[in-house]
């Protein structure tokens, strides 16, 4: 499906303008030649322009929805179109579809009835019916056919008119519903209102229909357009649920609430699944709607960089003034970031990431686990990251042939194909780590020959682990580690363990406790099981240690897993010596026979603890500032054959580098932000690295 769409450009802007009513003179003060030398000398290569905001306004003279009351130049819209065109800077466009404060109050019948009375934007002073005295937008509900109607008729008339590349559909999502609509739907599906996850599966439903009606209608008349529906997150979903988009845009403002590992976990997905698709960062110091805001231009420029770096194109999210004048500052930001990613693009066009390593998450396999990835998920992703192990995350119906290794994080629950499916995985040599509850059928058994077999719960949370002599090796302690969870309790059949479960001497409670915290391991009570054991192809973790380590952060747990991959994988494609705060990635372009291996640091610091962007209530924020020069570091890459050359993706430099045993080893002399180094000659006939499957 994707082929049918031109590629997307590698430096855009999201131009938000939700402009209110009370606002006068909107774009009184455009200048068509000022805009386009803006985004010019930011080298900015296509941006997104708002048809109706969610105000319910719209920029140009439609027929379907209300102009702006205060909109000084008719067609807003058509000056930025036929300005940029002129400029070759691409211009896809903006329509609302479930925020819609018009719509709220002229339509109230649309209006979304919570199942728990919740507000999306809470206030806690407004206690009237729906939120309605809270400065915030109002939902709308998807099963009103009279909305879906509103917004085809919005989208064909912008496409028609202004011939856009592609439309931007944003907040097309669940609400919790049970309005009339909803629940004479829950009726015809056979599912109870009062259940949250019967709830959620009409949610998806809708949202389903909707997306595919919706682009089956822009496709029936502009089978070129792309399509995108956005909210905030890429659901690790099947990929047929993705049919009606052209291609991804991942919503992750590290400092609005997503956090700096949401957009390397969601790329390492939507690539997977092979979607051209667009990071999607901000300006903003916090969030979207933040007038006089702005990020330092180094932690524009890491993040830009990690997308390029995880095979996807760029987006800052910006936003124009209600004058129609674009902000100098923010643009003498964006430059740098987008000067680099320009000198970049001839190493990013056609690569893919080599990853040895698979994520089968636990937001996927578990329908409607979360509305943004899962603790399971995201602790296991952020333990890679750390480990500099690049890696995917994939569906149940992926190619697993590919991996060397593949992680079941937790709660991944195993029965029929998919059972069968990870038996011949293994049976052709692949090997899993699974945790927690991870592997069980609904049965209780393993339904994957992990060398143990299940037999209940531990009843100690916290409890100890205690490894046997070195086995973990030299960073995990010899003696007991807490862990902060409750594992599962097994027998050895076949496996070796290489840990103890130790319980403490009894579970804390008001009837007996001792010290501040937990109770201490107790050394002379007997072991409840092993806490880690591993056959020549696996290895079990009796915790749910991806999901604690997401929680507490414990080094330990992460080199827990460290050691059993150095078991499972002894000879790795990718090492380096950069700190466990850097990322790595390593691409290949197939046809300029080369790899590029990008080295990244920005060391994210807590600067702000108590931000309320009326969103996300009270949180922290991250701050990239004052990057620091590291230097220098070191990799090591596996290849089938000696490389012609090695130099620095941006200057051609040469870097020093020797060969020893199919082992290239590199010095990257200094690293600030980023480097990519560029690995001439290096792959073999069929394009692959030595030792991959």
């Amino acid at each position: 499906m994707t082929e049918q769409f031109a590629p997307l450009r590698y430096r855009q802007i999201h131009l938000d303008f939700h402009t209110s009513e009370a606002i006068p003179a909107v774009g009184a003060d455009f200048d068509a030649d000022a805009f386009v030398q803006t985004l010019k000398a930011a080298h900015v290569d296509s941006i997104t322009l708002f048809a109706r905001c969610h105000h319910g306004w719209s920029y140009y003279p439609g027929t379907v929805g209300p102009s702006h009351p205060n909109l000084a130049r008719p067609d807003l819209l058509g000056e930025m179109v036929s300005a940029c065109r002129a400029a070759d800077i691409e211009t896809p466009i903006y329509i609302t579809v479930q925020w819609d404060e018009y719509l709220a109050r002229t339509r109230p019948e649309w209006r979304v009835m919570g199942a728990t009375n919740g507000m999306q934007v809470p206030n806690p002073k407004d206690q009237s019916a729906g939120g309605q005295l809270s400065a915030t937008w109002h939902s709308l509900c998807l099963s009103n056919d009279g909305l879906f109607e509103y917004v085809r008729n919005t989208a064909l008339e912008v496409a028609e008119r202004y011939a856009p590349p592609g439309l931007f559909f944003d907040i097309v999502t669940g609400f919790d519903c049970v309005c009339a609509n909803c629940l004479a739907r829950m009726t015809e599906m056979g599912l109870d209102p009062e259940s949250a996850a019967d709830r959620a599966t009409k949610d998806q439903a809708l949202a389903a229909s909707f997306r595919e009606s919706m682009s089956a209608a822009v496709w029936h008349r502009h089978p070129k357009m792309r399509a995108f529906y956005n909210a905030g997150h890429i659901p690790k979903r099947d990929a047929q649920n993705f049919t009606p988009y052209s291609h991804f845009e991942i919503e992750s403002l590290p400092t609005g609430g997503w956090g700096y590992d949401h957009f390397p976990t969601s790329a390492r997905f939507a690539r997977a699944l092979g979607f051209d698709t667009l990071g999607q960062t901000g300006k903003f110091h916090t969030l979207w709607g933040e007038f006089g805001g702005y990020k330092s231009s180094d932690a524009l420029l890491y993040e830009c960089a990690q997308m390029a770096a995880l095979g996807t194109k760029c987006l800052i999210g910006d936003q124009l003034h209600p004058s129609g004048v674009m902000n100098a500052d923010t643009y003498a930001r964006i430059a740098p970031a987008y000067s680099h990613i320009a000198a970049l693009e001839p190493y990013l066009d056609g690569a893919d990431q080599l990853s040895e390593v698979a994520v089968l998450p636990v937001e996927h396999v578990v329908p409607g686990a979360s509305a943004r990835s899962t603790m399971a998920d995201d602790g296991a992703a952020q333990m890679l990251l750390e480990l500099h192990i690049p890696f995917d995350i994939v569906t149940a119906e992926a190619d697993l042939a590919q991996y060397k290794l593949l992680i079941l994080p937790d709660e991944v629950p195993i029965s029929g194909a998919l059972s069968d499916k990870l038996a011949n995985y293994m049976a052709g040599g692949g090997r899993i780590i699974a945790s927690g509850r991870s592997g069980l059928s609904a049965e209780g058994q393993f339904a994957l020959d992990l060398g143990v077999h299940h037999s209940g719960e531990v009843a100690y949370d916290p409890g100890y682990l205690v490894p046997i002599g070195d086995s973990l090796g030299a960073k995990v302690p010899a003696n007991a580690s807490v862990m902060y969870g409750r594992a599962q309790q097994v027998t050895l059949h076949g496996a070796k363990g290489l840990a103890e479960i130790q319980p403490p001497y009894f579970q804390r409670n008001w009837r007996q406790f001792s010290s501040h915290q937990h109770t201490p391991d107790d050394p002379a009570a007997r072991s409840l099981g092993p806490a880690v054991a591993v056959t020549d192809q696996s290895a079990f973790v009796a915790w749910p240690i991806f999901s604690m380590y997401k929680r507490i952060g414990q080094p330990i747990y992460k080199h827990v897993l460290a050691a059993l991959l150095d078991r499972l994988m002894p000879r790795r494609n990718l090492r380096t010596t950069l700190p466990s705060g850097g990322r790595v990635s390593l691409t290949r372009q197939a046809d300029q026979d080369r790899l590029i291996l990008h080295l990244l640091y920005g060391g994210p610091q807590v600067r702000g603890v108590a931000v309320d962007d009326l969103q996300h209530g009270v949180r922290h924020i991250e701050v990239i500032e004052d990057v620091p020069h590291l230097g220098p570091v070191s990799a090591e890459v596996a290849l089938d054959r000696r490389p012609a050359r090695v130099f620095d993706a941006i200057t051609g430099k040469h870097v020093d580098w020797n060969w020893n045993d199919g082992i290239v080893t590199l010095v990257v002399d200094g690293l600030h932000i980023h480097r990519a180094i560029v690995i001439e000659g290096a792959g073999n006939e069929e394009g692959k690295l030595d030792g991959d499957a």
